[in-house]
């Protein structure tokens, strides 16, 4: 199956909000790290303050992290500072937020280990605060920062407010003491937040608040008798006893916006693993209802990860009890119909989801599209040219997407079939997996290419000198033996396609029988197709071990795949 892209998202937030020239400073050290998308730089004049937005694969997004905050660290002077916002260093938070294919826990390491380096490397002090936190209470970012900047000194030198790291040298300040410049930084890991605005059919702000209310983790204040008018309940310490609402990991307000002419629910969502917007959509609109009020739309301010689309769109798909096996981008209109994302203005995943803006962003720095995105026609023709590439693994991986299609499609019918409603649940879970199919092959279409492009890349190397040439034997043994690996994985996900066409050509929609016989074929031309190439490729191994247990893999795989052909073609026939 597809193995998730590693993503995190970095937002940083810079003591300097004005000086347009010191913040490009920063951030061209970010940009100076392969792999990192820089997505958005947002100055504030009053806050003196830069909210920095990048994303990428977690060891790239660390190191940009890491000189970044080095940077700013120079060229920001926390002596000279003021502004609105609170704040305790050049850098004053940098928080590592798993975005795709990374848990929390593991953002929280990547977080420990960067402040630890900003320490002894940079000479900056460490506070590890949220997910990250190695004291339960530094887990509120509020208890790293009490005191701001000005607490500096006193700190540094209280064995109970001291940074979590820091280097040696850092409790000793003077006049001309680097940590006097630096100030200290919070460095943590976070869950994604999506800002989220809730649009309502009234222009009333105390209604807004009202439903605000009813549904923000944080509650209302309860009240003595009447609950608009009565005395607020307090504790024994004067504070009021809050009636929480009904949505976790939620912050919300209402408010009137000119531009628009309506009232919004506007809504931070800290951790969508507990609420996910889809969740919290039905809620309010549900407390909305109760309050005579309709949710008309949802805007989301700024960006939000693939999967809380996807999960969205699975969602309302299965509360129509329709099949989720479909594809992505089907699932995620959906979404945006189902909660009205486009209500406003036109939403575009495209400049609103990160995995999108990041797979936008290396498909220009290639100069070049994915063969995937071809249309059939381009792909043929692209294929028929001079150039070697792509080649017979590329189609056999194609010819595997297809065959998984072509399963996939008959399960979707079978789920919409009339008089089978009982069973849509169960063709939806093998859709499903169809879906996940077509996605691992896809992706193989476009590795099959660079991994041969891989090869003539390790032929073009110079070869005039003994180390020169070594190094160039080695690339092209390296490069050869992944050019072998990729068909296999082909072979791998391919022969999973029989297991669906097998299914649905026993329990699938009997009009489909034939289709699903077809993706039975594909699948075992896919299967033979990448095992060819193995083959071509393993001959050019000089470890012949290694290539002989390839080639025995990719040939025990051929077996099995004319075997089960035979039989799901015999099961077809059957049924004609």
């Amino acid at each position: 199956m597809e193995t998730t892209k590693r993503l995190i998202e970095c937002v940083p937030n810079f003591s300097e909000g004005r000086n347009m020239s010191i913040i490009k400073e920063i951030t061209d050290e970010i940009e100076s790290v392969d792999g990192v998308l820089l997505l958005n730089v947002d100055p504030g004049e009053a806050t003196n303050r830069t909210v920095v937005t990048f994303v990428g694969e977690p060891e790239p997004v660390v190191e940009a992290a890491f000189r970044a905050a080095k940077k700013a660290g120079e060229v920001i002077d926390m002596r000279q500072h003021h502004g609105a916002h609170p704040r305790m260093g050049a850098t004053d938070v940098l928080p590592l937020i798993p975005v795709s294919g990374i848990t929390l826990e593991e953002c929280a390491v990547l977080a420990r280990q960067l402040a630890q380096r900003l320490a002894n490397e940079a000479g900056i002090p460490c506070y590890c605060y949220e997910a990250a936190a190695l004291k339960p209470e530094r887990k509120n970012l509020a208890v790293c920062r009490a005191g701001e900047y000005e607490a500096l000194q006193e700190k540094l030198t209280d064995p109970s407010r001291k940074p979590d790291y820091m280097s040696p040298n850092s409790a000793i300040l003077t006049l001309n003491s680097s940590v006097l410049r630096t100030g200290c930084t919070a460095v943590g890991a976070r869950d994604f937040l999506i800002a989220v605005n809730w649009n309502l059919n009234t222009t009333s702000t105390r209604r807004a608040n009202a439903i605000a209310f009813d549904v923000r983790e944080k509650g209302r204040p309860m009240r003595e008798g009447d609950v608009l008018t009565g005395a607020i309940i307090r504790d024994e310490k004067g504070n009021p006893v809050m009636k929480p609402g009904t949505l976790k990991c939620t912050k919300a307000i209402g408010w009137y916006i000119d531009e628009y002419g309506i009232a919004q629910v506007s809504m931070n969502m800290t951790n969508l693993n507990v609420t996910p917007l889809h969740v919290a959509f039905d809620e309010v609109c549900r407390c909305a209802q109760n309050r005579g009020i309709r949710v008309t739309g949802t805007e989301i301010v700024g960006l939000l990860p693939k999967k809380a689309l996807v999960d969205a769109g699975k969602y309302f798909l299965e509360k129509q009890q329709r099949s989720v096996g479909i594809p992505e981008e089907d699932i995620i209109k959906i979404a945006i119909k189902s909660m009205g994302l486009d209500d406003l203005k036109p939403f575009n995943p495209r400049e609103k989801v990160i995995e999108y803006l990041i797979e936008d962003a290396e498909c220009a720095t290639r100069h070049a599209s994915p063969l995937v995105e071809l249309s059939v026609n381009d792909f043929a023709n692209e294929t028929s040219r001079e150039s070697p590439a792509p080649g017979g693994g590329s189609v056999a991986a194609y010819m595997g997407a297809l065959g998984a299609a072509l399963g996939t499609m008959v399960a979707n019918l079978s789920a919409h079939k009339v008089g089978w409603d009982e069973r849509w649940e169960e063709f939806s879970q093998y859709a499903d997996m169809g879906q996940d199919m077509i996605r691992q092959l896809m992706m193989l279409v476009d590795e099959d290419t660079r991994a041969f492009n891989r090869i003539m890349e390790a032929f073009a190397l110079p070869k005039t000198t003994n180390e020169e040439k070594a190094v160039r034997e080695v690339a092209i043994q390296e490069a050869t033996l992944y050019a072998t690996q990729v068909p296999l994985r082909t072979m791998h996900a391919a022969m999973q396609i029989f297991v669906l066409c097998r299914t649905m050509a026993k329990e699938g929609n009997p009009n489909s029988v034939s289709d699903a016989g077809v993706g039975a074929l594909a699948a075992r031309a896919a299967v033979l197709g990448a095992g060819l190439n193995v083959k071509i490729n393993a001959a050019q191994l000089k470890d012949k071990a290694a290539a002989d247990r390839l080639v025995a893999e990719a040939s025990d795989m051929i077996k099995r795949a004319e075997a089960n052909e035979r039989e799901i073609i015999a099961i077809v026939e059957s049924k004609l």
